[in-house]
């Protein structure tokens, strides 16, 4: 059962995480490429301060984004912004969002995200908390997989089963990290491969922070997981 108070308390306490680490950068360091393709840790610091206002947009009824231009113009405005305005933004809209999930409302309504994407109100804190954990990670400022929390990477893990679970391009698949198995792809009696390693690293497969190369398959290749 979803705690979204619960997890706006997580949510609270990664942006607390990543910008103790993010003050210890200076202007220059704003502007060097983060980890993610043809993003500067500016893009990404500007991507956390809009999906925080964006999911706002969704919790109070509103289009997450007026548009993908405009979501993508936005973030390009943003991003190349002195390290204390960047700063300032992603703690202010932060704070919009926990305000936005502390009022009252009803938690199990549905509500709409991007490209037509539903879910219900309860999952959006933990959307969130995605975004801050693993971009914490894009920064590339020390901050690793391995450094998530062990709960939160438990989730995710099937978070992201559960996303590619039924995709006609992706087998069969078994996951597991020793302990615990998770089942994605196609709809199958039986999986086609098991794909077993630690969990960080099962979890940046699954997320396209890492390539797989650490994990051992069995029954195949590793499968070719599409875009998020």
């Amino acid at each position: 059962m979803i705690d979204h108070v619960r997890d706006l308390a997580s949510v609270q306490e990664a942006t607390d995480r990543l910008l103790s680490a993010a003050a210890k950068l200076d202007n220059a360091d704003v502007t060097q490429p983060s980890r993610l393709p043809g993003w500067s840790r500016g893009h990404v610091l500007a991507h956390l301060a809009r999906n925080a206002d964006a999911l706002v947009n969704v919790l109070e009824g509103r289009p997450m984004y007026a548009s993908a231009e405009a979501r993508d113009a936005d973030i390009e405005r943003d991003a190349p912004r002195p390290l204390a305005e960047q700063l300032t933004d992603v703690r202010a809209s932060g704070e919009r969002f926990q305000e936005a999930g502390a009022a009252p409302a009803d938690w199990s309504r549905t509500v709409e995200l991007r490209n037509g994407v539903t879910d219900t109100a309860s999952r959006v804190p933990f959307r969130r908390w995605v975004e801050v954990e693993l971009h914490h990670v894009d920064l590339g400022v020390g901050y690793e997989l391995e450094d998530l929390p062990a709960e939160f990477t438990e989730r995710e893990i099937g978070f992201l089963a559960d996303r590619f679970a039924g995709h006609p391009d992706v087998p069969p698949t078994r996951l597991t990290d020793g302990t615990r198995a998770w089942r994605t792809g196609r709809d199958a009696d039986a999986p086609e491969v098991t794909v077993r390693g630690p969990r960080a690293d099962l979890l940046g497969w699954l997320a396209g922070r890492r390539d797989g190369s650490a994990l051992t398959v069995e029954g195949g290749p590793l499968p070719a997981l599409p875009p998020l």
